[in-house]
């Protein structure tokens, strides 16, 4: 397996980058037959807003060609990004929001014949390493296996349920120095 690389893009970078990502995003999450159109708009719909928030932060995998990517960022000061929420949040996620402490995970990618070898994980630790939000939260879709095992891998916890059909998970507490 050829060297993966991992870097991280500025904004304008990563919206100069649009198309690749967009193709290892309908490579890497392979819809129903014929869908990919439909996937590939409604993605690029969601970069283009993902990309203007604050603070974002993307990096990537490259091995001869885009291989895997993460992006996410701040949650606005003014973010109801739980809203559909169902339960109770953790005591403080509100305020913290408020006081520009949440760094949401938007985007992860791995390609298919790069998955199991740590990429994800690499890119988790570069794109995690600027922030200091005291809480991470990633959403996906409950039907994502394949995000909900990656993310009980890298020990995260289960937030709860939020409604159309996603879950939200919080990164476990950093250890004190």
């Amino acid at each position: 397996m050829a060297e993966v690389f991992l870097r991280r893009l500025s904004r304008w970078q990563a919206e100069q980058q649009r198309e690749s990502v967009a193709s290892l995003y309908v490579e890497a999450y392979r819809g129903r037959e014929g869908a990919e159109y439909s996937d590939r708009r409604g993605f690029l719909r969601r970069f283009e807003h993902d990309v203007q928030q604050p603070d974002f932060d993307m990096v990537v995998a490259d091995s001869a060609g885009l291989v895997g990517c993460l992006y996410g960022y701040r949650a606005a000061r003014d973010s109801d990004w739980w809203e559909g929420f169902r339960g109770i949040l953790p005591a403080g996620i509100e305020e913290q929001t408020a006081s520009g402490r949440v760094f949401l995970l938007s985007e992860l990618m791995v390609a298919p014949a790069q998955r199991g070898a740590g990429i994800a994980t690499r890119l988790r630790t570069l794109l995690l390493t600027r922030h200091t939000a005291d809480v991470v939260v990633a959403v996906i879709k409950q039907d994502d296996t394949q995000g909900r095992e990656v993310l009980q891998a890298w020990d995260w916890t289960k937030l709860g349920e939020f409604d159309p059909a996603k879950e939200g998970w919080l990164r476990p507490p950093s250890p004190l120095p």
